[in-house]
């Protein structure tokens, strides 16, 4: 029986950095060393978590080193796989991803190719194709069962294209402030590379990456903004990080509003009310053209409930799996 619960580690709605006691976590060697700076202590924790596990592909000969966060529980409902949004990594899920590991669920957290805290000193191609094969081959090989996936902001383009080119693989989706409008990268595909690697230098910026912050949560303060401005950018300090994301930007980037009415899998929609990135009319929009969609929207809220509202986030996905267990086993009763 999954029970869940909220407990007092859960952040409040408005954390400061200078209420957590930075605990000495021994974080994996492969990080980069700024992440001793980092003082939120759910951060640190989750850090310390990250390990690379080897996945072959077909697109080059070497094995990559890929980068999750995994839990030892075993459930006998699906695994809960979180994607994380454009440009980020694993850490998008300091807060919620205890919660659901609290609740019984067998919980992993995955860097999509290009992004996060893998090995790609010898860089792979990092378009679509890449990171959807790279994702496929890291379900095959360590996850092995139909999965619960997750993907909030640009994860949810990577989810809905995922599921759609292997429907084997995914049972359910959630889809959290969904980005699968944009046309890819748009006119950025066309830039010369210079201009993208200048552009690319700036994405990598402490001002612009703490106005995004500023964007994209409801009334944080200066010192949590300036902490979660450095766990958002940490994984840009490897070396390679550059170019994994021009070659992205120059592929063109993810394109899925032809594939949503494709969708076979139950899905579920979180959307922050006051997102001031995506708009939620496009919760909406998106809630009509999923064949089997439900949709639940949380007030007070900006781009992502998942840092900002973790336990409403946990609650509605336990909820939803829950939901879907009744579901299957009535129908199962019925044969």
């Amino acid at each position: 029986m999954l029970a869940f619960t909220v407990t007092a580690t859960s952040p409040p709605l408005v954390s400061t950095g200078a209420r957590f006691k930075v605990s000495a976590e021994k974080f994996p060697s492969f990080l980069p060393k700024q992440v001793d700076n980092i003082k939120d202590s759910f951060a640190r924790k989750l850090a310390s978590r990250i390990e690379r596990l080897p996945v072959h592909v077909g697109f080059t000969e070497n094995c990559i080193m890929s980068s999750v966060v995994k839990s030892s529980i075993q459930s006998n409902t699906s695994p809960v796989v979180l994607l994380h949004g454009f440009d980020s990594s694993c850490l998008e899920w300091r807060y919620t991803y205890p919660l659901l590991e609290e609740a019984g669920l067998e919980t992993w957290a995955v860097d999509i190719l290009g992004w996060g805290f893998s090995d790609l000193e010898r860089l792979p191609p990092c378009n679509v194709a890449s990171k959807r094969e790279h994702f496929y081959q890291l379900w095959k090989s360590h996850i092995k069962r139909p999965m619960i996936l997750v993907g909030p902001s640009l994860g949810a383009a990577v989810a809905i294209d995922f599921a759609v080119n292997h429907p084997e693989a995914v049972q359910n989706l959630v889809l959290i402030d969904a980005s699968v409008y944009a046309e890819g990268t748009g006119n950025l595909a066309n830039l010369p590379r210079i201009v993208a690697y200048a552009g690319v230098y700036l994405l990598k910026s402490t001002p612009l990456r703490f106005y995004v912050n500023i964007l994209a949560f409801n009334g944080i303060s200066l010192s949590t903004s300036i902490d979660w401005t450095n766990v958002g950018r940490l994984h840009c300090l490897f070396p390679w990080w550059e170019d994994a994301t021009v070659n992205f930007m120059i592929s063109g980037g993810y394109n899925v509003s032809d594939q949503i009415d494709q969708v076979k899998q139950k899905t579920l929609i979180i959307w922050g009310e006051d997102d001031k990135i995506i708009s939620n009319k496009l919760a909406v929009r998106l809630h009509c053209e999923l064949p089997d969609a439900i949709i639940h929207q949380i007030p007070d809220c900006g781009h992502l409930p998942h840092v900002e509202r973790p336990s409403s986030v946990s609650k509605l996905i336990l909820e939803f799996i829950r939901e879907n267990c009744k579901v299957e086993a009535q129908s199962l009763s019925h044969h």
